[in-house]
């Protein structure tokens, strides 16, 4: 699996779109933003979300992971506007999409990206 972080918003799309060039399985993580004092996200959801669903990617072939940080917690909280919720429909963190040339497909939101059963399906293991 190969992961590319986006850490600001305005090189997303150009980010995505080598990805699925590519012709490989991408996928999209919305997440919040780690904060300096403990080097994880301020999302408790997101903390424990992100090591299982890199454990669920890691054995797809040639898999694109694209790391999406939406910002700490003040800018996305209550932030109807925010870049990833008005484009592509994020509606909480974390966000797990399957990504393709017509842009965002399926997603797995929330608590649905650390159950391992559900991330299984969703990547296709």
């Amino acid at each position: 699996m190969k992961s590319v972080r986006v850490n600001k918003t305005e090189n997303f799309d150009q980010e995505v779109a080598k990805a699925v060039e590519t012709g490989k399985p991408v996928f999209v993580l919305f997440f919040g933003t780690e904060t300096p004092e403990t080097s994880e996200s301020w999302c408790p959801d997101c903390v424990i979300a992100d090591p299982l669903v890199r454990q669920a990617i890691i054995p797809i072939k040639d898999a694109i992971l694209i790391e999406a940080p939406v910002g700490d917690r003040n800018e996305w909280k209550g932030n109807t506007t925010h870049t990833y919720r008005v484009r592509f429909g994020v509606p909480a963190i974390p966000t797990l999409f399957k990504w393709s040339a017509a842009g965002p497909g399926e997603k797995l939101v929330e608590e649905e990206c650390a159950d391992k059963e559900k991330l299984a399906k969703f990547v296709g293991n």
